[in-house]
């Protein structure tokens, strides 16, 4: 698919479903960058993609991969996990709610190693008492890593704040980017590591 083929099927979808399309566009590639970094340079990493929408993140994270491991992305979205699907056949592509996962890696044996996340900022509200980011990390690895992408201007609202303080609670680790200005709008990723 084209950048610009993207960018209009992006833009038609965040139009007809706001709260559940994270963005208004494709990430760009130098924020796909920071966002597989990450993902181990060898051995054979299992990786989680959350809303891979139009594949921005997928075909950074199978670059990363180089043919190693397994990706397992989880799209919402019918008709972009149906085009996901058929455009990466290497990855394993579900169409379901990204608060399945537990069960869908449980379904494959497999616990993440990395979860990398294109989720808007709604899917994480806490539902039943407990928030996206509880699951996502009851997910991974004990060295498991996992990555957000937030847009600059949206970083001091609640929801962020909220965001942020849940990743603090529930791993060891959590370290904000430098703003990746070759991005529109201009973006920063959340890192986290290390599941409590």
């Amino acid at each position: 698919m084209s950048s610009a083929a993207g960018a209009v099927e992006f833009l038609r979808e965040f139009v007809k479903s706001p709260t559940t399309t994270a963005a208004v566009g494709p990430s760009s590639r130098h924020l796909a960058r920071d966002m597989v970094a990450p993902i181990p340079a060898t051995g054979d990493p299992v990786v989680v993609e959350l809303g891979p929408g139009t594949g921005a993140f997928t075909e950074a994270i199978q670059r990363r991969l180089g043919g190693r491991g397994r990706h397992l992305a989880v799209e919402l979205n019918q008709r972009w996990a149906e085009s996901l699907g058929a455009r990466y056949p290497e990855v394993e592509t579900v169409c379901a709610d990204a608060r399945a996962l537990p069960r869908l890696l449980a379904e494959r044996g497999v616990r993440a190693d990395v979860v990398v996340s294109g989720l808007p900022w709604a899917a994480h509200a806490p539902k039943d008492g407990v928030p996206l980011i509880r699951l996502i990390a009851d997910s991974l690895t004990e060295q498991g890593a996992f990555t957000q992408f937030a847009y600059t201007w949206t970083r001091w609202a609640a929801p962020a704040r909220r965001q942020h303080a849940d990743l603090r609670a529930v791993f060891e680790e959590t370290v904000l980017s430098r703003t990746v200005w070759r991005n529109l709008p201009p973006a920063l990723v959340y890192l986290a590591r290390r599941p409590r």
